[in-house]
This record gives C-alpha cells, sequence and structure tokens, in this order.
C-alpha cells in the first residue's frame, strides 16, 4: 500500500511540476508573441474567441492564459469587453490536453523515452542565454509530464487492486454532484484542471472509477480551474476581477448545464462508441470533456455582449488614479508588468506636464496640489512595482526597459520637486520674449501629449528635442537682456531673482525632455532606441554609457 501512495504522490507530483514547467517555459519564451497575438486577434468577440483556444492549446494551460489575461487587463492592453471572449476560448481550448493525454499518454508509456528530453532541457536552462533558457525549462518540463504520467499509471494499478471507487453511489443528481464537488477538490488541491483531468483519465485507465464518476469529476475540474484566477485577480483592477469573474461564471454555467443534463451526454457518447467508432474508456472522457465546454460556448457566445454587462452590473467601475495599472498580479510575468508599469509613468507624466502648464500662468490651486501630492504617492508605488520584480539579467531587453524606467521616475520626481517649489509665475517680466517663451514652452508640452498618446509624428521625439533646444536658447536670450538691463525694478537683485525663475522653468523643460526620452526608449527596440536624439546635455557633464545601449545624460541638474 506504501508503495502505491509513493508512485501515485510521486507521479501526480511529476506531473504537476512537468506542466508548471511546460507553461511556465513556454509563456517566457513567446511572451512578446503571445502578447502580440492576443492583442490581435482579440477585436471581435468569435475571435477573441479563436485566439484564447488556440493559445491554450499551445502553452497547455488555461490558468496560464488566463492570468496573462487578467495580467493584460490590469495593464490596460486589452479591453474587459475582449477579454471575456478569450476565457471562454481557454476553457474549451484546455480540453485538447485530455484528449493529448489519452489518446498518446496512456497507450504508449513514453516516461523512459523522454528522459534524454529532461537532460537537454535541463543542459539548455543552464547553459542557454535569453529566451533559449526559457525553452530547456519547457522542455525538461514536456519530459516530466510523461514521466509523471507513467508514476500515475502504476499507482493507479495498484489502487485499483485495494480500492474499489466504482462500488459508491455513481448514479442519480445527488451522486454527480459529489463527484463534482470532489473534482472541484481535486483541482484546487493540484492547482491545475489539466492534473485534475489526467489524473481521473488514468484512474478510468486502470478501472479504479467509473465512467459516469470519472464525467462528473471533470465537470468539478473545469469550475475548480477557475479559482486560480480570480485569486490572482484579487487586489487588482476592476477590469482583470470582471474577466476572473466572467472565467468563473462561464465555467459555473458549463458545469451546471452538464451535470444536470449528465444522462443526455452519457447517452451521446454511448451512442458515439457504437456508431463513431468512438474508443470506450479514456478517449469517451476526452471527448465528453470537449462536448459539454463546446455546449456552454454555444449557449453562452451568442449572448456575449449581454454576458458583458451583467459581469460589468455586479462590478461596476470605481474612480481611477494614476497608479491604477500597477497590478500586482502582473509581476508574474515580466514582460507584461513592464507594460503595466509603462502606462503607469506615461499616465503621471501626462499630470505633470499640465500642472507645469498651469505654472506658466499662475500658483497651484488647492486641488492641483493634491494632483500633484497624488502625483508623488504614484510615482513611489510605481517604483515599489518595479522593484519587486524578479531579476532579468539574462532578458537583455526587458532588463533594458526596466533601466529606461528607472531613469524616468528619477526626473519624474526631480519634475515634482521643481513643481513642487515653483517660483510665482508673476515675478517673470511682462513683455514680447516673456509671451514667446510662454507660448514655446506650451507647445513643447503639447508635443509631449501628443507624442505620449501616440498622435505625434513618428519622430517627434527629434521635434521634441529641437523645440527645447529654441527654448534654451529664448531663455539664455531674455536673460542676458535682464543682466544688462538698468531698468528693471528692483535694481540687480530683482533681476539676478527672475533669471533664478528662468533657470527653473529651463531645467523643468530640460527634465521633460528627459522624461520623454527614457519613456520611449523603454517602448521602443533596442535598434530604434538608438536612434533617439539623446537629451541637449550642452549644460551638463556627459554621463558614461550604460547597458541600455543608448548615450545617458548626467541627472544632476
Amino acid at each position: 500500500m506504501i508503495d502505491v501512495i509513493f508512485r501515485l504522490s510521486g507521479g501526480i507530483g511529476l506531473f504537476l511540476l512537468g506542466m508548471a514547467l511546460l507553461s511556465d517555459g513556454l509563456v517566457a519564451f513567446a511572451g512578446a508573441a503571445l502578447r502580440r497575438a492576443l492583442l490581435r486577434f482579440t477585436g471581435t468577440p468569435w475571435r477573441a474567441f479563436a485566439s484564447g483556444a488556440i493559445t491554450t492549446v499551445l502553452i497547455q494551460s488555461s490558468t496560464a492564459t488566463t492570468v496573462t489575461l487578467i495580467g493584460f487587463v490590469g495593464a490596460g492592453l486589452i479591453a474587459y469587453s475582449q477579454a471575456v471572449g478569450v476565457v471562454i476560448g481557454a476553457s474549451l481550448g484546455t480540453t485538447a490536453t485530455g484528449w493529448f493525454v489519452a489518446g498518446l499518454g496512456l497507450k504508449i508509456n513514453l516516461g523512459y523515452y523522454t528522459l534524454p528530453l529532461i537532460g537537454a532541457g535541463a543542459f539548455l536552462r543552464i547553459m542557454g542565454r535569453g529566451r533559449w533558457r526559457h525553452l530547456g525549462l519547457a522542455l525538461a518540463g514536456f519530459g516530466m509530464l510523461f514521466l509523471g504520467l507513467s508514476g500515475m499509471q502504476d499507482g493507479m494499478r495498484g489502487l485499483a487492486q485495494d480500492f474499489d471507487l466504482k462500488s459508491l453511489p455513481s448514479h442519480g443528481l445527488q451522486a454527480h454532484i459529489l463527484a463534482m464537488l470532489a473534482g472541484v477538490v481535486l483541482t484546487t488541491l493540484l492547482q491545475s484542471s489539466t492534473a485534475a483531468v489526467a489524473t481521473t483519465l488514468t484512474a478510468l485507465h486502470a478501472g479504479t472509477i467509473a465512467f459516469e464518476q470519472a464525467a462528473a469529476v471533470v465537470v468539478g475540474a473545469a469550475i475548480g480551474t477557475t479559482l486560480t484566477g480570480a485569486l490572482v485577480a484579487l487586489g487588482g483592477t476592476v477590469g482583470a476581477k470582471r474577466t476572473a469573474l466572467a472565467h468563473v461564471l462561464f465555467n459555473l454555467g458549463s458545469g451546471i448545464i452538464a451535470i444536470v443534463l449528465l444522462p443526455v451526454f452519457l447517452s451521446v457518447i454511448s451512442w458515439l462508441n457504437a456508431h463513431a467508432g468512438l474508443e470506450a474508456g479514456a478517449m469517451s472522457l476526452a471527448m465528453f470533456h470537449t462536448l459539454f465546454i463546446a455546449v456552454g460556448v454555444a449557449a453562452f457566445m451568442p449572448f456575449v455582449g449581454r454576458f458583458e454587462r451583467v459581469v460589468a452590473r455586479l462590478l461596476p467601475e470605481r474612480p481611477q488614479d494614476m497608479s491604477r495599472h500597477l497590478d500586482a498580479s502582473a509581476l508574474a510575468m515580466p514582460f507584461v508588468a513592464l507594460e503595466v508599469s509603462q502606462r503607469a509613468l506615461e499616465s503621471i507624466t501626462h499630470q505633470l506636464v499640465e500642472l507645469q502648464r498651469v505654472l506658466m500662468r499662475k500658483p497651484l490651486s488647492d486641488s492641483e496640489m493634491q494632483t500633484l501630492e497624488r502625483a508623488h504617492t504614484a510615482l513611489n508605488e510605481a517604483l515599489q512595482f518595479i522593484a519587486r520584480l524578479p531579476p532579468l539579467e539574462h532578458e537583455a531587453d526587458l532588463h533594458r526597459q526596466r533601466v529606461a524606467q528607472l531613469h524616468a521616475i528619477d526626473h519624474l520626481l526631480r519634475l515634482h520637486g521643481r513643481l513642487l517649489n515653483a517660483p510665482d509665475p508673476s515675478e517673470l517680466l511682462d513683455d514680447v520674449a516673456v509671451h514667446v517663451l510662454r507660448r514655446q514652452m506650451e507647445e513643447l508640452l503639447d508635443l509631449v501629449h501628443d507624442g505620449l498618446d501616440g498622435k505625434a509624428a513618428p519622430d517627434w521625439m527629434h521635434e521634441l528635442d529641437r523645440r527645447n533646444a529654441q527654448i534654451r536658447a529664448s531663455i539664455g536670450t531674455v536673460r542676458a537682456q535682464l543682466l544688462e538691463s538698468d531698468s528693471v525694478d528692483g535694481g540687480l537683485a530683482r533681476a539676478l531673482q527672475l533669471t533664478d525663475s528662468l533657470r527653473w522653468l529651463k531645467r523643468s523643460a530640460g527634465h521633460v525632455q528627459r522624461i520623454c526620452f527614457y519613456l520611449l526608449a523603454g517602448r521602443q527596440a533596442p535598434v530604434e532606441s538608438d536612434k533617439l536624439p539623446a537629451p541637449d546635455e550642452s549644460e551638463l557633464a556627459v554621463g558614461p554609457e550604460t547597458d541600455m545601449g543608448v548615450r545617458q545624460p548626467s541627472t544632476q541638474v
């Protein structure tokens, strides 16, 4: 008996570990491609559905698809309305693993033959660089999955000799509900519906449980898999919570339909066994899994718009702030987390730039000072969020993006300090030169908004560089006139005070330019960011070359 327990628990453990390594490796290896695919193919509900199904089949985990999707929604990359179709597709896509296990894993003992794959994957994980390390992780996971399946089969054969679960009640609604709850508990414990379904398929193949019992357990597994996404969404944005709730409601609705109509589904399977050549046992259970999820798709997808609105009413939108994108659930996926922080920093930049515009005309009001304080809080939250990311030394592009964002935060904090201690705008002389300077600064700030929103020309950073140089030249001219003039009220002391205000304005514009430079460098590909104009450093010491691949300006301003 102890030998059976050891084999079964070890097999389940290896299968779980293999699934986790396979899914994590594939998601990390194809992270950018996965993001582009989900963004590109989620335009309509049916395209979003197809995107979710195909992605889940490729990465072999509906949980991974759903958790990734929740991160995308939290980051604002995908709208909640598009995400609903993806989670429904993910539920159907996960049934492919059951076919894979039933059609190949249980018929051929591949555990021994995949041992070299585990070795090759581990070697690639240790010796590889960049994305290839993640591919090695996926290969090792794929091999461990089959090794674990072999252990589960051996354990289930021994369990069938000591326990006859088929003798337990399996007919009637009450028995079906109890078996379904067992499936929910099993999936919750294993944290993987794929592992729960594979365990059930193995038990059925070994003769440990009856088909009707196994069918109800699989229904419970489909419901239980939604708990992981729900836990991930806790504390996240409203969109992330809505996505998780939509996943729960769809799988729960499909499960209720399957349990209530289980005799009908079993009759359909029997007919397929007799007339369509469907194999009895594991293959039939895989068909049942796909069939009841497909019925759920047919029931929900024609009314997906209404379904979205119902979920939205259950979780109404709340007022959002500048750090609304900083969803902790995204930290598990660095490429998503950096997109989250990028959007948060762009939102903060918009707010500070608007406050800079106000200060060109008048002192900040109480509400505007509160906005400035919230921006400072959001900047600290963004810094803490980025600090929680794992080391990214082996991910050159992600590491470079992280460094760029840290530089942007540095200059945003410096800009915040200058706005907090801004001179009274009335100190500036009311003459033609100052009016021209104000207009030039406001045009620069308009360009910042358009550039960050994607409304400016592709070379907007070059134009921003030109406008900043123009402002510096105008300030230099006005300062020279002030120091050379004898007509300033208050004499030389007053002239020096006015030139100090002009210096504040010049350095504020310099920080704005640097912020945009680093935000754009963090969003573009390395080759493209090398083509960006470096910030104007005519009054600053040129900093050393960094590992970002672009020349960095000194931050001593």
